[in-house]
């Protein structure tokens, strides 16, 4: 009796590991990050405020990306344009500022509006056409980054470094970790209670865990993907506009990969492939466990490559446990 409760008591245990698998990862992943941190003058190099607050600023950019990701998932779909609609927004912004002359608050409106206009062409021909949506975005993954180097003829604008104008000082402002930081914790808060508390969210999720049952709940299915890929695709913009103030222009060629990293946060955090299941503060959790693993990584100089193994190893890890907890209930 005594060992039949204790074999019950570690499948609890386990069940609740599974069931909570990102925010027991998150802890795992800072232990871990304490023990193999490098120690500087007695102190442990992670732990320092700036480092910490450092790693938020890096996992913002690509973090409002995954929670635009995170609806696109969760309606059973996937989105491989996110990166080159960051980097289409972000020359479009630098060249409409520097090479073009536009006041910067227009400039900024231009620049979510196109970014918004292309996660929707993402969310009509998906809709409307019922091509896959890994085909769709593929599609406009290289669509947009064409268009990026069509506007900048292929060619990196920058904003200029050490210019005291209006448009420097805003730049030095959108970059800084005052900005950056409470904007993607806004994101996430607002597509949260999108999510939690709108009927948009709950159709969503209708939506992911069975399209056909939803259509015939009387659920206007081909809309509410189409805001679900603008939405996306506004949030591209958002994160364009970050990059190209952190990076100081804006490139065509920027954003390569940034599509697997949001994915990875989506699935780390506990977000079903399948759709359905899942949220974004689990894929807050996903971006926090890949920006500490980067930056341990980083103070050991461990080389990128290995990290992209790692990164390859961590996502496929994340599925087999949520494989786990779907066959166990």
């Amino acid at each position: 009796m005594e060992q039949e409760s204790r074999l019950h008591g570690l499948r609890q245990a386990l069940r609740f590991l599974v069931r909570f698998q990102s925010l027991a990862g998150l802890i795992v992943v800072i232990v871990l990050a304490v023990v193999f941190s490098p120690v500087r003058r007695g102190a442990i190099v992670f732990l320092n405020p700036d480092n910490l607050t450092d790693i938020l600023r890096q996992i913002s950019e690509k973090g409002i990306l995954a929670v635009g990701m995170t609806l696109v998932i969760l309606s059973a779909g996937i989105d491989l344009s996110v990166g080159s609609i960051l980097a289409y927004s972000a020359t479009l912004t630098a060249m409409m500022l520097r090479r073009w002359g536009w006041p910067i608050a227009p400039a900024i409106l231009v620049v979510l509006l196109s970014s918004l206009l292309l996660g929707t062409v993402n969310g009509v021909v998906t809709a409307k056409t019922r091509i896959q949506p890994f085909i769709v975005t593929l599609a406009m993954m290289s669509a947009a980054r064409g268009l990026a180097k069509l506007l900048s003829n292929n060619s990196n604008v920058e904003i200029g470094f050490g210019k005291e104008d209006s448009v420097a000082r805003f730049m030095e402002t959108v970059s800084s970790k005052f900005f950056v930081i409470p904007a993607f914790l806004i994101v996430v808060i607002v597509v949260y209670l999108l999510l939690r508390k709108t009927r948009f969210g709950r159709y969503t999720i209708a939506i992911g865990s069975n399209e056909q049952a939803a259509r015939l709940s009387g659920i206007n299915v081909d809309w509410v993907k189409i805001w679900v890929y603008s939405i996306c695709g506004l949030l591209c913009g958002v994160a364009g506009l970050i990059h190209c103030a952190q990076n100081n222009q804006g490139s065509p060629n920027d954003g390569v990969g940034y599509e697997l990293d949001a994915i990875a946060a989506v699935v780390i955090g506990g977000s079903s492939l399948m759709g359905g299941r899942g949220g974004v503060i689990g894929t807050l959790v996903g971006a926090l466990i890949m920006g500490i693993i980067t930056n341990v990584m980083g103070l050991r100089n461990v080389d990128p490559n290995i990290q992209l193994i790692l990164k390859g190893a961590i996502i496929v890890g994340a599925v087999m446990l949520q494989k786990k907890q779907s066959q166990g209930g």
